[in-house]
């Protein structure tokens, strides 16, 4: 599971276009779905109730919308450049986020909490079913009674039919890239090699041209089945809730590349 490194410089310019309101919104509706009654006694569980762990929280752009909304947010990931962008974010906002830097296959809180969230096809970088079913047995440890788990996850179709074998370049004013991807049918993996150039504002050629500078990284992930997932969070001992596609909202079908789903760890 490679951390992202200087590609977290440029991450949130290239995700520009990515809905994460959209993405907030719908988590807030599953959320308020699938909550406990309002009506906890224990002052402690109600204060957890509040409290989400976003695991994989990346630059911490939805980690801050949640937020907004009033949650107590926990935000975990491997990447320190990534988690650094994110602190720069909460110092601006001056929202009141705990950040850690940790593995999630053995992540530590100091307490539980009401939710865990994994969303952007987070959970795609663990890349066998031990390494997932370990996730969900410590999402459940530190699940509250009655609390949520909400992820999605990229399916192997979409890895395997619409992404498949396929090179991918963008070009902007200031950074670029290009992302070369290939399909590894045999063990369901994807990987792709990410190429960026990165202008150099401090730096200028002899004649005065823009010097750019360049770096590389390499990532994999795996495509997961829905009937992986629901067997997996049994194993894991969290009750299932609900799958839905995450792209139309709607059910789940054999052409859905993207997919949430609901676990409640019960009391």
């Amino acid at each position: 599971m490679e951390a992202y490194t200087d590609f977290a410089e440029v991450y949130d310019t290239f995700m520009d276009e990515t809905p994460y309101e959209e993405w907030c919104d719908f988590l807030l509706t599953l959320l308020h779905r699938y909550e406990l009654p309002e009506n906890i006694t224990d002052e402690k569980l109600r204060e957890e109730k509040n409290s989400i762990l976003d695991l994989g929280c990346g630059t911490g752009t939805l980690t801050q919308m949640l937020s907004a909304h009033g949650y107590d947010m926990i935000g975990i990931d491997n990447s320190p450049e990534m988690l650094r962008i994110a602190l720069e974010k909460k110092e601006r906002s001056g929202q009141e986020i705990l950040y850690l830097c940790q593995d999630m296959r053995e992540f530590e809180l100091y307490g539980t909490v009401g939710a865990v969230i994994s969303v952007c096809d987070s959970l795609n970088y663990l890349l066998s079913e031990e390494e997932l079913l370990t996730v969900f047995c410590l999402v459940k440890n530190y699940l509250y009674p009655g609390g949520l788990f909400i992820f999605d996850f990229n399916t192997v179709y979409k890895y395997e039919t619409v992404i498949g074998d396929a090179t991918i370049a963008e070009n902007r004013e200031d950074c670029s890239f290009i992302w070369e991807n290939y399909y590894h049918p045999e063990n369901e993996t994807n990987e792709y090699d990410l190429t960026i150039f990165v202008k150099n504002d401090k730096e200028s050629g002899r004649q005065g041209d823009e010097i750019f500078r360049r770096f590389q990284e390499t990532h994999f992930q795996r495509g997961y089945r829905m009937e992986q997932m629901r067997k997996l969070l049994e194993e894991a001992g969290l009750t299932f809730l609900a799958q839905i596609d995450a792209d139309t909202h709607g059910e789940v079908k054999e052409t859905s590349e993207r997919i949430y789903m609901v676990a409640r760890k019960e009391r």
